[in-house]
């Protein structure tokens, strides 16, 4: 039986939904031991759920799941056990953005050369221009890319540098980072993605499908972004040189509103692919 902090109401396809949401991350590259999928609580918006501390591909049925608290990302039952330290990442998130109902925080090795460049620019030249959509099937990243996001500029002086996300401080300036104005409240971040220093990415959706999209998407995009770069460097020209190097103006807006008509398309394959792997249970 399920623990009662996940509530009696939880829908059942939800707790499907979730535990295969973290088998299809893995199965994709998303995340390895580490990385975290959380979607926020149906019959209890204030609350969300996710994994404990547990390799992604290993979860496999309620038990495995804890409910938290948007408010301090505490768990609901303090007898819970152990869960991730960085679960402010999706707490305050949730919180700041009321249409947002996923979060998913992912170090995939594609993405990380574009948080190690110290660079975050929409320049190109010889800069290297920040994680921006180069073909038709990542336009959600928008015209402008992703931005990066710094936490070493959050610490206080007595704060452990670890590069974790371990405080609602921290996970609110991460927050932040994915709104054009900092301050405002809205429901939707203007930002899906957001490139952390040193560390990885997070993104979110209004469901857990369309934030495993934007997932998948944005590592397959930093690849080739990178293929790309590399091609060019090859031979000793510039990005910029050859026109427009990532979509922009209104093939980047009509792009982005493609990806969410045909998102939907994906979700059944990637689901049969953990389904017919034995390394990913459903005890449910």
């Amino acid at each position: 039986m399920a623990p009662s902090s996940l509530g009696s109401n939880t829908p059942t396809t939800l707790l499907r939904t979730l535990i295969r949401a973290n088998h299809i991350l893995h199965h994709h590259g998303a995340v390895d031991a580490f990385g975290h999928v959380s979607v926020r609580q149906p019959d209890d918006p204030e609350q969300y759920l996710m994994s404990g501390y547990m390799a992604p591909a290993l979860v496999s049925k309620p038990e495995h799941l804890i409910t938290y608290n948007i408010s301090d990302s505490s768990p609901v039952d303090p007898a819970s056990p152990k869960g991730y330290s960085e679960r402010s990442i999706h707490g305050e998130l949730l919180k700041r953005y009321s249409g947002i109902n996923c979060v998913i925080h992912s170090h995939a090795p594609s993405v990380l050369p574009f948080s190690v460049t110290g660079v975050d620019k929409d320049a190109g030249g010889d800069k290297c221009p920040r994680l921006k959509p180069v073909f038709h099937m990542a336009g959600f990243l928008g015209a402008k890319g992703a931005p990066v996001w710094d936490i070493e500029k959050c610490y206080q002086a007595d704060q452990d540098a670890d590069l974790l996300v371990k405080s609602t401080e921290l996970g609110r300036s991460l927050a932040s980072a994915f709104s054009n104005s900092p301050e405002s409240t809205q429901a939707f971040p203007d930002h899906t993605v957001v490139v952390m220093r040193h560390h990885g990415f997070t993104t979110c959706g209004p469901d857990i499908q369309t934030a495993m999209y934007r997932t998948i998407y944005t590592i397959a995009n930093a690849r080739a972004q990178l293929e790309a770069l590399a091609l060019h460097q090859s031979a000793g020209i510039s990005p910029m040189s050859q026109g427009s190097f990532a979509l922009e103006g209104k093939v980047a807006r009509d792009t982005r509103a493609m990806n969410e008509r045909t998102q939907d398309k994906a979700w059944p394959l990637w689901l049969r692919e953990v389904e017919v792997n034995p390394l990913y249970q459903l005890e449910i």
